[in-house]
């Protein structure tokens, strides 16, 4: 559902959709869900406690390892305009370049994490273009998410708009498909030792995949359930980005900087195929916690200096649950928290610089009083990229407020 709202809004940012169209597909859900459905799942409301929405958790799928995860190493990404994205991050979150080879460019995100953005993402999918209002069986098994996301688009506009102009860096409307995939993410665990981290994946039946660089980063690439792609690092804050990081990119920043420090991991919208599996998965791999249940959609905690991730997709209890044929996950969004959050200065920001800004408070409450504030905007390749107040002095509720 997370995917599919995504997919909507982003095609109206970008020209794909009329105003119109995207009402009218948000309307049709609207009839067939509560407006009080917003944002938490399909499992609130009058939902809560069926058999649809069963929240028991999964047992371990093999013997929890006891590690804890203590570092978000980097993220993958690939784009198609490798200098466009990594511009746009710099000017926009006060990412920082740690290296750049034109092919690929490694940024740190604030203190506590990373990316490694590589180029090479086609321009346009190789498949025909879908329709682009999403059919009406799809409106309909979604209708909690759409309803919801009318009202938020309401409320939005009814604040005073929500939506910048199109331009510089992107988030506006200019046309085009979205052209970034986070397609993996490493984490550091301890304790580490490198023979005895490859023998307990292969006692799991993971076949691990040793990535090591240099004499001191060693790694191993792993599938979770839906086969995406998961590395497993010795990485830690003592011997992970010490030096600083002051490469270069090819081109200029898109738009002034905001000055903006991105000092936390909010979420990442994590969509799988079986969300109960997932969630059992990396608790008895990597000591993530989970954190709200709610029958469609968990809050995991990661690590609470870190951040953590929602995970979203089908409930395998669910009467009548049937395993997809082919499976896979995906970064439907990733927020990132940023000190010093004002939501009026924020908006104005995103705005002044040509970038859309779509309020999200998790709830249907305005930006100035709720508790969760958050702006939605989008990057040059399509991304849907999210800024919020959350820190880890501001952390979010469990429950799935995010």
């Amino acid at each position: 559902m997370e995917d599919l709202l995504s997919r909507l809004l982003n095609d109206f940012d970008h020209g794909a959709i009329s105003r119109r169209q995207l009402l009218q597909a948000l309307g049709l859900a609207a009839v067939a869900a509560p407006l009080s459905a917003f944002g938490q799942g399909s499992c609130g409301g009058a939902n809560a406690g069926t058999p649809q929405c069963n929240n028991t958790p999964l047992k371990p799928p093999f013997e929890p390892t006891g590690w804890k995860t203590v570092l978000l190493d980097h993220f993958s990404l690939q784009v198609a305009e490798l200098d466009k994205e990594a511009a746009y991050y710099q000017a926009l979150m006060g990412w920082k370049v740690r290296s750049n080879d034109g092919r690929k460019i490694v940024m740190d995100i604030g203190n506590f994490g990373g990316v490694v953005m590589r180029g090479g993402l086609p321009f346009a999918p190789p498949t025909p273009t879908p329709p682009p209002v999403t059919p009406l069986t799809a409106l309909a098994n979604s209708a909690a998410a759409l309803a919801a996301s009318a009202a938020a688009l309401a409320a939005a506009e009814a604040a005073g708009g929500a939506r910048g102009g199109g331009g510089r860096g992107g988030g506006g409307r200019g046309g085009g498909f979205p052209r970034a995939i986070w397609d993996g993410f490493c984490f550091g665990i301890e304790p580490w030792d490198t023979a005895k981290v490859e023998a307990e994946l292969k006692k799991r039946g993971l076949n691990p995949v040793a990535d090591h660089s240099g004499n001191d980063f060693r790694s191993f690439h792993v599938k979770d359930p839906d086969g995406f792609d998961l590395q497993i690092s010795n990485g830690n804050k003592r011997n992970r980005r010490t030096n600083p990081a002051n490469a270069e990119l090819n081109m200029a920043p898109p738009f002034a900087s905001t000055g903006w420090q991105t000092v936390y991991l909010d979420h990442i919208s994590f969509g799988v195929s079986n969300y109960k599996e997932s969630v059992a998965f990396y608790k008895a791999l990597l000591g993530w916690i989970p954190g709200g249940d709610e029958g469609s959609q968990d809050s995991t905690t990661i690590a609470p200096e870190i951040g953590g991730l929602i995970i979203r997709g089908a409930n395998s209890l669910a009467p009548g649950f049937v395993a997809p044929t082919t499976r896979r996950a995906s970064m439907g969004h990733i927020s990132f928290g940023i000190a010093n959050f004002d939501p009026d200065k924020v908006r104005e920001a995103l705005l002044s610089r040509g970038l859309n800004a779509r309020v999200d408070t998790g709830g249907s409450q305005d930006i100035h009083v709720a508790r969760y504030k958050s702006y939605h905007t989008t990057t040059p390749n399509g991304f849907d990229l999210q800024i919020s107040n959350v820190t880890s002095d501001n952390p979010p509720s469990g429950g799935g407020l995010r």
